[in-house]
């Protein structure tokens, strides 16, 4: 998220974008409160095979409803309180979501609403005075459900931002470790640092008191967010920053590891009774698409990814039947509209600018 007083000037990607491979991928749509890490990563960490891409898992419907998103899903993907003309949050009763958002639509001229809402599990924490960034949005969710819509909650699983209410945890094993955990600040982000997911490196988890490798750590901490999401109530899982491989981390991660942590955190949200969407991450969409149910994608008209590399995510609608939620922040609807409503993508695509608040909104649909 956005660092109270922050606006953001450029969208949610870490680094400079590839126009057509993709090779640099979003980062976080979000910084928080200005913290330290408690310790620097290590300049160099040494890294181990990555264990075997693990089975995937199915969705435990005994857990949680495993609610299938229907591959024509008109979405908002809002991530920041809504604000009025005076930087003020309103719809408190809501969260600080507008939960009865239209926009006209690129096909029909019409207003229309949303059906699936893409949210933080947390309310704004800049929203109270003083800030407040552990207040779940029970509120939202609630209000959402009681319209008929559906909620996918937004969890980061690959970077640790600062605001977190648990993130005195990951800066604990991280000093534990020798700052084994923490790499370099996500780009355009001086509050959130990029995570080790490798297997090699070892810390004590603050938590039990026992030591795991880093990677370990980071599944338990999401094992206890996705319980924070199901007391939320939230219907789907979207874990952000899980190309960390692509970008410029100051760790040493593979492709192979990128796709077995990636593997693992799906499974680990199916076993809650969570369907997962993958978060970008496009070069490994295809090996990745068993695991995820859904695809949230930015910017892949704009970088012409779309179908990069073949078949890419043109084929999870297409072909295999799953629903992908695509937000463009600088395009002209016109540029992407006709092509994603067509019967060759049927994506679900909306334009928004990259501080992801309720408004702008125009759907393609």
């Amino acid at each position: 998220m956005l660092a109270a007083g922050i606006v953001a000037v450029a969208p949610a990607w870490a680094g400079p974008a590839s126009a057509l491979t993709g090779l640099t991928g979003p980062a976080s749509t979000w910084a928080g409160p200005a913290l330290a890490p408690s310790a620097t990563a290590a300049s160099a960490v040494r890294v181990a095979a990555p264990p075997a891409l693990p089975a995937p898992v199915p969705c435990n419907t005994s857990a949680g409803s495993c609610w299938d998103p229907p591959l024509v899903s008109r979405w908002q993907y809002q991530l920041q309180g809504s604000i009025n003309s005076s930087g003020q949050c309103i719809y408190p009763s809501t969260g600080f979501i507008n939960t009865n958002i239209t926009g006209t639509s690129f096909a029909t001229g019409q207003l229309v609403a949303p059906s699936v809402f893409d949210i933080d599990i947390y309310q704004d924490g800049k929203c109270y005075t003083p800030n407040n960034y552990a207040v779940l949005n029970t509120a939202a969710v609630n209000a959402l459900h009681g319209l008929g819509d559906r909620v996918i909650g937004y969890l980061d699983a690959g970077t640790a931002e600062t605001w977190r209410p648990d993130y005195p945890q990951y800066q604990s094993f991280n000093t534990s470790c020798g700052g084994c955990l923490f790499g370099k600040p996500v780009s355009g982000f001086r509050d959130e640092f990029w995570l080790n997911i490798n297997t090699d490196v070892s810390g004590t988890n603050p938590n039990t008191g026992q030591t795991q490798t880093a990677q370990q750590f980071i599944l338990d901490e999401l094992s206890a967010r996705l319980d924070k999401a199901r007391s939320a109530g939230v219907d789907a899982i979207e874990f952000d920053n899980v190309d960390g491989y692509q970008n410029k981390t100051g760790l040493t991660i593979t492709a192979a590891t990128q796709e077995q942590f990636d593997s693992a955190i799906a499974n680990l949200a199916h076993g809650k009774g969570f369907t997962v969407g993958l978060k970008n991450d496009l070069g490994q969409a295809n090996d990745l698409q068993p695991y995820f149910d859904f695809a949230v994608n930015e910017q892949c008209w704009q970088y012409r990814e779309c179908n990069y590399p073949p078949p890419g995510l043109q084929a999870w609608p297409t072909t295999i039947g799953k629903a992908v939620f695509n937000v463009e922040y600088k395009l002209a609807t016109s540029k992407f509209c006709p092509q994603a409503d067509s019967s060759s993508y049927n994506f679900n695509s909306i334009l928004k600018d990259a501080n992801l608040y309720d408004v702008p909104y125009t759907p393609c649909r």
